[in-house]
């Protein structure tokens, strides 16, 4: 997913985009959307969140 649609997803949760980067972007809308904020942090193979919105993009 591109930076700008995680720019809009973010606005749309009322989080501050500033220069926060991506993967602090989609953990901060893991958050809001009270979900595990683990995106690029490793556990990709092991958190078991195959729908994930960012599961294409995740490490």
């Amino acid at each position: 997913m591109k930076l700008e649609e995680i720019k809009e997803i973010a606005k749309k949760h009322d989080i501050k985009v500033g220069k926060l980067k991506k993967a602090e972007l989609v953990r901060a809308i893991q958050e809001a959307e009270l979900n595990d904020p683990c995106f690029e942090t490793g556990k990709a193979a092991e958190c078991g969140q195959e729908e994930c919105l960012w599961r294409e993009d995740c490490k």
